[in-house]
């Protein structure tokens, strides 16, 4: 080898290493982008509609909450109603009145909750303090 080469040769190795360190950043870079992508799905995590309510807390206020089921299709879930109401006559007039499928579940936790098909938290609530059987301050309608 000529000595007067040497330099050029520590030059190209040099600037080979930079470019390699740069093409490493680079995929590095494309990691995290990826990541943060796949954390910004949130719809696909579970979901407790029940969560914020403690058992305590159904007795006073009757809760009206949404959940998503699939696609479009949700539900609509009343908990907290006295027992002092006949839950089955409710659900067969939100059925009559609102156009949809509903029903009566009995919660492990929570006692006797009413399912209503669709998005129907605002026509419940205005049902419920029309006819008088529940003051409004005691509704609380939750929802996304």
């Amino acid at each position: 080898m000529n000595p007067s080469n040497s330099p050029s040769i520590s030059k190209k190795l040099q600037e080979t290493e930079q470019s390699t360190d740069e093409s490493a950043d680079k995929v590095d870079i494309g990691k995290e982008s990826k990541s943060n992508r796949m954390s910004r799905i949130e719809n696909l995590k579970s979901y407790d509609p029940f969560a914020d309510a403690s058992k305590g807390d159904a007795g006073d206020y009757v809760h009206i909450r949404i959940q998503q089921r699939n696609g479009r299709k949700t539900l609509t879930t009343v908990q907290g109603i006295s027992d002092s109401y006949d839950k089955k006559k409710l659900v067969k007039a939100f059925k009559k009145n609102f156009a949809c499928n509903g029903t009566v579940i009995e919660h492990p936790e929570y006692g006797e909750v009413i399912q209503v098909q669709g998005d129907q938290r605002k026509n419940i609530s205005q049902f419920i303090t029309t006819c008088g059987l529940i003051p409004e301050e005691h509704v609380k309608v939750h929802g996304f």
